[in-house]
């Protein structure tokens, strides 16, 4: 069974969750962070600051800092510790570029859902930059919940046909 016919009978399950593991294993990360961003994207889902605090919320401490390091790195230090009356900043010691998991953990998934919706206002980039992190964590993909997982798996099939 190719990638487009598992996407097809996922799409028209009431459980895409269960079939992440197979798709994942068939798509390149690249499609799947696309789907991913799509979802991020729509009108019809939670809005990207929110999602983005669910999953840290679901996430592992390593993970956690994974998703902030890319924050960091796709506005950079300088802008991402403004974010979210400083936060990240205070948390950064002088020179420090990247969160410890340690310290990643620390915040809590309300202070990374304002975070991340003020890092979309700063570089709307960002949501393309941690669909692709996330991407690489089937086991985060899974929690995401029905009308996410719907618009991306539907935007992969969409971008899976056209290729």
């Amino acid at each position: 069974m190719g990638l487009l016919d598992i996407l097809q009978e996922t799409i028209g399950s009431d459980n895409g969750g269960a079939h992440v593991d197979q798709i994942t294993q068939h798509a390149s990360p690249d499609a799947i962070g696309a789907g991913l961003a799509a979802a991020m994207r729509s009108d019809q889902t939670p809005a990207f600051g929110d999602t983005v605090g669910r999953l840290f919320g679901q996430s592992s401490p390593m993970q956690q800092a994974g998703v902030l390091n890319q924050i960091l790195a796709t506005l950079g230090p300088a802008a991402a510790s403004m974010l979210a009356g400083g936060v990240l900043g205070r948390m950064l010691q002088p020179g420090q570029t990247q969160l410890t998991p340690e310290q990643a953990s620390q915040l809590s998934p309300t202070q990374v859902t304002e975070i991340a919706a003020h890092a979309e206002e700063q570089h709307a980039g960002v949501i393309d930059e941690v669909s692709r992190f996330y991407a690489q964590h089937s086991g985060l993909v899974k929690t995401l919940g029905g009308a996410v997982l719907a618009i991306a798996l539907a935007k992969m099939k969409e971008n899976a046909t056209r290729g």
